[in-house]
């Protein structure tokens, strides 16, 4: 049987343009998961789209056709480019084509994408997300053209092992994100952060501006009442940001200086702190790179580590 609306937008906040706090309401509450997991969100193909959004009337490619190698010294021309007529490029154009065809088609199709919650474990009013506009996407065009009392799919049931489980009793916990990948952190610390607890947690989150730092509010009001939460903000461009008087620079950076240290007087080593990662791919594995040579070790199937990641991007 095909898949139906079965939640209501409840609450919408625009954090900065192309990014948003999205609250939805299951018809069946409560809607049960573990801090860190996420759910798919979904809406159908013939869901309006954001204005702004790229248009998807017309393939920009067609699927099959082959793609000409660009010159490496043409102007403009990136290391994406220089991988056009490869079969990765080719499975993308085609995926592309395809899914703008299925719109067509059939605009009943439910377009459906796994998004980390961001909400309190223990709340039973509504399921909360933190969400970035992909121009060109096919979903989130339409997630942000959602409003109140909108309908939206919500999957049966959480998934996912990036949580607080995998930490051993006595271990501190930094938590590195980029963007949006602060979603899962949001929602562990809001179900599992004791004020002032023996346990210390560390957010180190980074983004291109300050107005791109989502939940820097709540998070500056935690680390001001809690002597256990420490809140380490970053951007990457702060010429452009000219009132930003924090850090700047790439997260994998400042995690090599001794900012964990200078906040909670404790060596960063797998003894002392579990690390997770969730965000950029190339941040990801820049810092496993350099937390590896220090002793952390990644999760591998069934066995824990101490440094734990959430892959998808």
């Amino acid at each position: 049987m095909a898949a139906e609306y079965n939640a209501t937008v409840s609450g919408r906040v625009e954090v900065a343009p192309g990014l948003i706090i999205l609250r939805v309401v299951p018809d069946k509450l409560p809607f049960e998961f573990k801090a860190g997991q996420y759910v798919v969100l979904g809406v159908k193909a013939s869901a309006p789209r954001v204005d702004e959004a790229e248009g998807e009337s017309e393939p920009s490619v067609v699927a099959g056709a082959r793609l000409e190698s660009p010159r490496l010294d043409s102007p403009g021309v990136g290391a994406a480019a220089a991988v056009a007529g490869t079969a990765e490029s080719q499975a993308a154009v085609d995926a592309q084509a395809a899914a703008i065809s299925g719109a067509v088609v059939d605009p009943d199709r439910m377009i459906r994408r796994a998004y980390s919650i961001a909400s309190e474990s223990r709340a039973d009013e509504y399921v909360e997300f933190y969400l970035t506009l992909v121009m060109s996407g096919e979903l989130t065009p339409r997630l942000f053209s959602l409003k109140v009392r909108d309908r939206v799919y919500v999957g049966p049931k959480a998934v996912g092992v990036f949580t607080l489980d995998k930490v051993a009793p006595g271990k501190q916990v930094l938590m590195i994100g980029t963007g949006t990948g602060l979603a899962p952190y949001m929602s562990m610390l809001r179900s599992e952060l004791v004020c002032n607890g023996p346990r210390q947690f560390v957010v180190v989150h980074g983004a291109r501006f300050s107005w791109d730092l989502g939940y820097r509010t709540e998070l500056t009001g935690l680390a001001r009442h809690c002597r256990n939460f420490h809140y380490v903000p970053v951007i990457t461009r702060p010429a452009e940001d000219v009132t930003w008087r924090g850090r700047s620079g790439y997260l994998q950076n400042v995690i090599a200086s001794s900012a964990i240290e200078d906040e909670t007087g404790l060596p960063l080593t797998p003894e002392n702190f579990d690390i997770f990662l969730c965000g950029n791919p190339g941040m990801i594995e820049t810092v496993i790179g350099w937390a590896e040579a220090r002793g952390f070790v990644r999760d591998k199937g069934h066995d824990i580590g101490t440094l734990h990641t959430e892959e998808y991007w």
